[in-house]
This record gives structure tokens, sequence and C-alpha cells, in this order.
């Protein structure tokens, strides 16, 4: 699979090894099974210095046996979706009893962070920016039950006539990094009136008081750096809380109603993790046999 992420090991006495690999799609479901089951993959995964960088790491779990602190992120899977991550959560966390469970947003930074190294090291300054697009209200991008994409609303709460709301696509990087630019590509996005889809991010502008306030169920480059690009700007950065989206934008932005730490989800997310250990267990079948399968005769 070509989809990478890095996986740290803090060990007792201080030291940290690290591994990579190519599962980093749906990384959050492996730490459903707790640490062992973790620990137990490492011999499996490439043991080498190459930190991913913030572009290419789509995931990344760190594990400090010694203080027990388990930090992860991930680009995709279940913990990043609005209908599932609040039982994803849950399900770690009781796989994980007596650990300290944190999600990452600014990713790779903060990995390289913890362990006391250079964050910079894995930015990747000066790279063009990869503009979104905004989508149509019957665009296929969100036809789906999930889609990964961008609600923005504008609006003063209050002031009537003021507030829209529109829908970027979330295969580009966030619209929050473009700064007070995005006001400008906002006047030809198409209208959607009272968004109730289940997106995984979000921004809500008050131009009227210029400010901000925006959320993200993945990791998002440089996460904690926005402000800088929206000067004269109050930023609020609201993490994972999508719910003061909902206040601030005045019922523009209303997902679908739905219960996130429900029966429903909590099955949804241990079936995918079922599928997941099926998938792995035939990767590993496959490995072995190409290993030990006998060379073809000679000529």
């Amino acid at each position: 699979m070509g989809d990478r992420a890095n996986v740290i090991v803090v060990r007792e006495n201080g030291t940290h090894e690290l591994y990579r690999t190519g599962w980093a799609v749906g990384i959050d479901l492996d730490l459903l099974d707790g640490p062992e089951a973790v620990l137990a993959m490492l011999p499996e995964l490439h043991q080498d210095d190459w930190w991913l960088d913030e572009e290419s790491a789509q995931g990344g779990v760190l594990l400090d046996l010694g203080q027990k602190v388990l930090l992860f992120f991930a680009w995709e899977g279940p913990s990043t979706e609005l209908r599932h991550r609040a039982s994803t959560f849950e399900l770690i966390r009781a796989a994980w009893q007596g650990w300290k469970v944190r999600w990452l947003y600014d990713g790779a930074a903060e990995l390289r962070k913890y362990v006391g190294l250079d964050p910079e090291y894995v930015r990747r300054p000066g790279s063009a920016l990869s503009t979104a697009p905004f989508l149509a209200p019957d665009d296929e991008d969100l036809a789906g039950p999930d889609p990964g994409d961008v609600v923005v609303t504008v609006g003063t709460v209050g002031t009537v006539g003021t507030d829209h709301c529109h829908v970027a696509s979330g295969a580009f990087d966030h619209p929050v990094r473009e700064g007070a630019s995005l006001l400008d590509r906002l006047a030809d996005a198409p209208e959607h009136g009272v968004c109730r889809l289940h997106v995984n991010s979000g921004i809500h502008l008050d131009p009227e008081r210029h400010r901000l306030g925006w959320w993200s169920l993945a990791s998002s480059t440089q996460a904690y750096e926005i402000p800088k690009l929206w000067s004269g700007w109050t930023v609020e950065f609201w993490q994972d809380d999508w719910e003061r989206h909902v206040r601030a934008s005045g019922g523009r932005f209303s997902p679908a109603p739905f219960d996130p730490a429900g029966e429903e989800a909590r099955a949804a997310v241990l079936a995918e993790a079922e599928e997941r250990r099926i998938q792995r267990a035939r990767h590993r079948a496959q490995v072995t046999h190409l290993r030990t399968a006998p060379a073809p005769p000679a000529g």
C-alpha cells in the first residue's frame, strides 16, 4: 500500500525508535487492539531514520511506554469522520486503560516535537498552495455519507441577509490557509443554503467583526500558525468542536442528526476494524508465501 505513516516508540529509558508503515489509512483502527498488539506489529515495519514530511505523512502514531502516552493523527479513517469520531476515541481509550490519549492536529511536526527534535525538519517551506475548488450542492463528491470536505459559512449572527454557506473540496489544502483572499473566491462559490453534510472540517467567517473560527477532525498542516495568515482578524481554532461552528453560523451548518457515541456508530467502527484485521492477515500470508516459496528452476 502506498499510504504512509511513521510509528514512533519511546522506550522507558527515553530513547525512541522510528518505524514506517504503508498502512496509514485506517491506522486509527489498529489502535483498537491496545498497546501490546501495536508493539507486536513492529517487526513487520520498516525501521530507519526516515521522517515523513508533513505532506507525505498520511498518519502517525507515538507510544511513550514510560509515560504511558499515546499520540496519533490521520488524514482518513473513522477518527476523522463526524459520525464515528466519538465512538472511535471511546474504543481506543477503553483499549489503552491508564494511558493518556491525544490527537495531533499538526501531525508530523508534533511527533518530532514530542521526542525533542526540530519540528521544522518535516515542514515544506515554500510549497505552492493547492487551492480547493468549491462544490455545487449536486456534486458527486458530496453524495457519500461522510464526505471529507470543508463547510465554509459566512455571516454575523443576528444580522439579516449576511449569511451564506459553501462547501470546498477536502482533497486540497485547507481553505483557511488562503488567508483573507478566501473571501474574494467566495463571491462566485455555489450557495448551499443550509449544509446538512457530515463533513470533517469547517470555517465560519464574520467579515463585519473580522472574526474567524475553524475546526478539523483530520490533521492539518501548520494548524496553529493560521492566525499569521489572517492579519487583522481574530482567529480561533476550535480543534474538533464542530458544534461551535453550528452555533456561530446560526444553523447554516447543521449536520443531519446522528448519535456520535451510539450503538450504530460503535458497531460500524468495530466492523471496519475487523475488516482491517482480515486484510492485514491476508497481506502477511502473501508476504510469507513470497519469502518462503522455492525459487523457480534455473534455465
